[in-house]
This record gives C-alpha cells, structure tokens and sequence, in this order.
C-alpha cells in the first residue's frame, strides 16, 4: 500500500516574503544571521567564492554587501538530514490537501483573482483550475506564506549547503549564485527572500534559478516578483509548466476512470499511451459516466493501488509532475484544482480509505483535543504542523495503531468516546 512522508514542514517548505510584524521578525532573523560573526574557515570560503560570482557577472557591491558580514544557518544540515516524522497513505495524503477549508479556500481565491486567472489562462493556454490546485498545494492559497514556523532566509541557507555541503555542492553553489543575481538586478532584497532551508521562495514556491529563467514581470513593475500579489507567479508558473512540462492548451490532465469487470490490469501500466477512443473500445469509461470530451487526445491508464481508483492520465497531468516529481502530489494537486471547480470527489475510494472529514469534523478533532490536553494551535479546521503532533499524541496514548496523525474518522470517532 502507498505510503507517503508527511512531515509538515516538508510540504509547506517553501515560503515567501512577510509583511507586517511577521515581517519585522523576518528582517530580525536575517540581520541576526547576517551580522553575526564570520568563522575564519567560511571567511576563508566567502572570499576565494568571490571569483565564482564575479565570473558569473554579480557586482563586486552586491557580492561585498550580501555575503562580507554573513554568517551561515548551519541548522540547515540537520532539516536536510530530518527523517519525516510521519507516513501517510494515498489516500490520507490527498484527503488531507483536498480537505473542505482548502477547497473553500480555493473558490474564493478563484472569485478575487478572476480577471488574472483568465489573462494568465488566455497568455499561455494554462488552466486555470491546474493553476489553483498548485497555489493550493504550494501554499495553501498564500495563506501560510507569512508563517514563522516554515521560512527562514534563503541566502544565509544557501550559503550553508554551497559551503558545507558536499553532495550537491554544484547545485548549491548554483542556486546561490542565482539568488546573488535576483540581488544584483534589483529583483530583491536579501531580507525579502523568505523560504524554505533550500532556498524555495514565493506563492508557488520558487527556486532562485527558477525565479531568474521563468520569472514573468506580468503586472510590469519593472522586476519578477513571487512575493506580494500573485501575478507574476501565476504567469511564470504557467510559462515552467508550458515550456518546461510541455502543457498542452484546451487538453484535460485526464480524469477518474471506470473499468469493465474482467479487465485486463496488466494494461493499466501507467506507460502504455492510447487514445481515449481506443480506451473506450477497450470498455474503459469516465467515471462519472460522462462521455470523453476530446477522444482523440492521447493517455495512459494508471491504477495506483489494486481495488482503488484508476485514472486516465495525459500530458498535462505530467506537465504538473514536473513541478514536482511525485504521482501523489501530482494527483491531489489536480484532484484539488478539480474540486474547486466544483467538480465531485473520486468515486471510487482507495483500498481501507474513508471519506475526507469536513470542516467541522476537522474542529471538532481539534476542540476535544484541547479539552484533553492536546495542543493544536487553534480550532480553525485545518490540519497543520500541531495538529497533526497532537492526534499522534493521542493516538499513542490511547493504543491506536498507527499513530500516523491523520485526522480522520477514526481518530474523531475515538475522541468521542467516555473517558
């Protein structure tokens, strides 16, 4: 059975600038982190670096400015080696990312930002649904984009893993020298540039080297913004997935299918490519009972779990795994943009899953928790970082196995209980 890494902090990991006193504490923590004093082994490195951004064009000034009095965020390399605390099954995983405050969420985000979806979408051919289920997913809508808990600097990160990371020193040292150039063209400021410990920025959580060849200045303030409004990075999120995922305008990522009894599953190999028609002589069938509205776009037939949901999937469908590499993020994050369109949930469910819990559930969870002593960060319905520590508390308490933090039915079923 699909099981999933659900660490909080590895699904929120990419945050953007903060306003406000959440902005004020930001700004702290970077002059902190950059005014502090260099050891001489990394003052060693800042320097003989130098050569390494003046070849690549970056002013003496920027360099000078950013990285002179800059100290390395060493905690970087223990996040980096962090094991998830928590696994979550296929099913668990998308219920939690669909859930009813996301997909609310999601439909007032639609009505505020019409215009700009429907010149984003008219630009570069991207649906604007694909595009809500990625803001939803990446930062629940930018909601959590001003959250101390997930963001720190990106520059002083960086600078830690280019310096003292081996593995990936190339791609750091990269990804530095990008976040050194947003600096030099005025893009950003280096206390502006909140993310995760590996340098992802902004709504739709951008690395810099993405920020720099991807970037659309759509609402023409003169530079690329993903911070603050959404414009820019909603078109240059739609310019990665047409240019680099290869989106293909006016085609569906696919949709939930339904196979004849007696079908041969060895054809659901999620590598062999057919037409819808040829699908549907073969007996596959939407889900919903609808008929294919493109029959001669071309999909693979993909069953992630045996006695679970099948799904015909296409190009589009890989367009958003190239934004992220994973069939799981792909599919709850279409599934999610779908359900904001007020499409219905999967109809068939996955092998000992169970309906995602509604918004009231998911408060209620939380205020018996509360009652029991649990801390859950509020009652807002939503199942965040101490949310999730709090239920795997209770789970482990109360002998529920597995302790896996999921909000669901079961654990809600069992806070219910006497005693």
């Amino acid at each position: 059975m699909t099981r999933i890494s659900t660490n909080p902090a590895f699904n929120f990991t990419r945050r953007s600038l903060m306003t406000g006193a959440l902005g004020t504490f930001a700004c702290a923590a970077f002059a902190g982190s950059a005014f502090a004093t260099q050891t001489p082994a990394f003052a060693r490195w800042v320097e003989a670096f130098h050569a390494h951004a003046t070849k690549r064009g970056i002013s003496d000034a920027t360099y000078n400015r950013v990285m002179r009095t800059l100290t390395p965020d060493t905690s970087v390399y223990e996040q980096q080696k962090a094991q998830p605390e928590f696994t979550e099954q296929m099913w668990q995983y998308i219920n939690r990312r669909c859930s009813e405050w996301r997909v609310n969420t999601g439909r007032e985000r639609a009505r505020e930002n019409a215009g700009l979806l429907a010149r984003v979408e008219k630009e570069y051919g991207v649906d604007r649904w694909m595009l809500l289920g990625l803001w939803g997913m990446e930062s629940s809508f930018g909601d959590v984009i001003t959250n101390p808990k997930y963001m720190k600097p990106v520059i002083p990160a960086l600078a830690a893993l280019a310096y003292g990371e081996p593995r990936r020193r190339a791609y750091w040292e990269k990804e530095l020298l990008n976040a050194l150039t947003i600096v030099d063209r005025g893009w950003g400021k280096p206390e502006e540039m909140i993310g995760s410990w590996a340098g992802a920025m902004g709504h739709t959580q951008w690395m810099p080297e993405v920020w720099l060849n991807m970037g659309v200045d759509f609402d023409r303030d003169g530079r690329v913004n993903p911070f603050g409004k959404p414009d820019d990075a909603f078109a240059g999120t739609a310019k990665y997935l047409l240019e680099r995922g290869k989106y293909r305008r006016g085609e569906a990522w696919g949709c939930e299918a339904k196979l004849p009894q007696g079908f041969n599953r060895h054809l659901a190999n999620n590598k062999t490519w057919r037409t819808y028609a040829k699908w549907h002589e073969l007996g596959v069938r939407r889900a919903d009972g609808t008929a294919f509205a493109r029959p001669n776009d071309l999909v693979k037939l993909w069953l992630p779990e045996v006695g679970g949901p099948a799904f015909l999937t296409g190009q589009n469908f890989r367009a958003v795994y190239s934004y992220n590499p994973s069939s799981s993020y792909s599919l709850a994050l279409v599934h999610l943009g779908d359900l904001v369109r007020g499409d219905a949930p999967f109809r068939q469910q996955f092998p000992g899953g169970e309906r995602a819990p509604t918004l009231e559930e998911v408060k209620e969870i939380q205020r018996r928790l509360i009652e029991k002593g649990f801390k859950t960060d509020g009652i807002d319905g939503r199942t965040g970082t101490d949310t999730v520590r709090a239920i795997a508390a209770f789970q482990k308490k109360v002998g529920m196995d597995p302790a896996d933090g999921y909000a669901g039915l079961k654990v809600l079923a069992r806070l219910r209980q006497p005693g």
